[in-house]
């Protein structure tokens, strides 16, 4: 009973730090400024890169290994519900939601390992995957490497506790109008 009773507080909060995620996606800026993609490819990477960026910040943490559970769950089952609201039928849902897991984790070891081996890996695996489906500017790749490490930096300042209760900030997307 109290796991359970757990749980649910725990996935509220994953739930209010998966919505400041999304908010920070949906940023006008992404698309208009930086060039990413304004579509279903292109939001669900940019949803993947700021929740790989709080996922980075709590790994690690002592408390946080049931939240990263939860924040990650909280992520597909959005995309189940996105994919149905798309349109998509009930039998393939399932091997969507399972390719969209294993892109995710994909794309968590490629920001990982591109993050420890510099700028140019990481403008390489931004290229890959935020930018997959189009050809992206070289000052659009050094936009977002930079704003990656900006977020990262912001992210690390933050107490862990304000992000286990479901609250983050992250900073302005390049170019963004204040």
């Amino acid at each position: 009973m109290l796991v359970s009773l757990f749980r649910r507080r725990s996935a509220g909060e994953a739930l209010a730090l998966y919505r400041v995620a999304v908010a920070q996606a949906r940023a006008e800026a992404f698309y208009r400024r930086l060039g990413v993609p304004d579509s279903v490819d292109g939001r669900f990477e940019l949803v993947a890169l700021h929740l790989w960026l709080l996922c980075r910040r709590l790994k690690g943490e002592p408390t946080a290994a049931r939240f990263l559970q939860e924040l990650v769950e909280v992520f597909f089952a959005d995309m189940d519900v996105s994919l149905r609201e798309l349109g998509a039928a009930d039998i393939g849902v399932g091997r969507r939601v399972k390719r969209m897991v294993e892109a995710f984790h994909g794309r968590a070891a490629a920001y990982d390992g591109a993050l420890a081996a510099g700028t140019p890996a990481l403008r390489e695996a931004l290229a890959r995957n935020l930018y997959g489906t189009v050809a992206s500017e070289p000052a659009q790749l050094d936009a977002m490497a930079a704003y990656v490490g900006e977020a990262e930096a912001r992210l690390a300042s933050q107490p862990e506790t304000n992000l286990l209760a479901g609250r983050a900030s992250f900073p302005p997307p390049p170019g963004a109008v204040p």
